[in-house]
């Protein structure tokens, strides 16, 4: 179990009492404080000696999220594990429903639950688009970021196989991870709503990088193409939503007045369509058509 935090000292205890009074108690805590320069430190000096379960807290200078759950998933000494955000929390049975499930059903190495959305207090409905999905969602991850991190647990072996959080991108890192996941294995859902994710706040990654977070997830795209792991129905899934992608930044760009960085990201679609052919030469003709 893994929470990263940063100078969330008014929501991570809230988020380490839903893991202590989970009905399924996890192995082991792990909290990796991201140089936080709040009261963090004075929270957690308190919380850690009355736990019933061992918690260790990893301290570091800030890095960002995605290198907090990297060290998160390096101490981790069990088969299992799952994601909590610190401003976010659980329902009491979540860790319960979801390990028993996964080990019910082996042939799963990843699930996710629903989430409830809260906002400046209030619930938020969510949109269609929003709504996780189960088994193969590679063409909903290609879309947006489905997952919610909060909801996620998994077999740690998995990130043998996929590669850990990559620490160059400072948001839409889950978006990255969820890609490289959904091309090779299928998602178990929990369809309940176990999950509580707060949002609207300044303070948050999503917000702060919110202008960049279309070159991010471009840049994600561009990595999956580039990493032939794709079979050829899942490279054309990804090579369109690539292409959309940059069209609409490209020519969002050119719009404000951004023209050469507009012209450069447009000009990409015509040299993976290239790419695209040199690989899968039966290609060629769905881009002459």
């Amino acid at each position: 179990m893994i929470i990263p935090t940063f100078n969330r000292a008014g929501f991570l205890g809230r988020a380490i009492a839903s893991v202590l009074d989970q009905t399924f108690l996890c192995s082991e805590l792990i909290i990796v404080d991201d140089g936080s320069t709040d009261d963090t430190q004075a929270l957690l000096s308190n919380i850690s000696p009355a736990a019933q379960i061992p918690i260790r807290v990893c301290r570091q200078e800030n890095r960002g999220p995605a290198a907090a759950r990297n060290v998160g998933i390096r101490e981790a000494r069990f088969a299992f594990v799952a994601f909590l955000d610190s401003d976010d929390h659980w329902h009491k049975r979540k860790l319960e429903k979801q390990y028993r499930s996964l080990v019910d059903q082996p042939q799963y190495w990843i699930s996710n639950t629903r989430e409830k959305w809260i906002r400046k207090g209030h619930h938020l409905n969510q949109k269609e688009k929003h709504i996780p999905r189960h088994g193969d969602i590679f063409d909903h991850c290609l879309q947006l970021c489905v997952v919610g991190m909060s909801t996620v647990m998994m077999k740690k072996e998995l990130f043998d196989h996929v590669g850990l959080f990559d620490e160059s991108l400072p948001c839409c890192e889950d978006y990255d991870l969820w890609l490289r996941v959904s091309c090779r294995y299928p998602f178990l859902l929990i369809d309940e709503s176990l999950t509580i994710k707060e949002g609207g706040r300044e303070d948050q990654v999503s917000f702060q990088y919110r202008r960049g977070m279309d070159r991010m997830r471009i840049d994600s795209l561009k990595k999956l193409l580039d990493a032939d792991v794709l079979d050829l129905p899942r490279y054309r899934m990804a090579l369109d939503a690539f292409k959309t992608k940059v069209t609409i930044f490209g020519k969002g760009c050119l719009k404000h007045g951004k023209t050469e960085l507009g012209r450069s990201y447009l000009e990409l679609i015509e040299r993976y369509e290239d790419l695209a052919v040199t690989k899968y030469p039966i290609l060629k003709e769905c881009f002459d058509a």
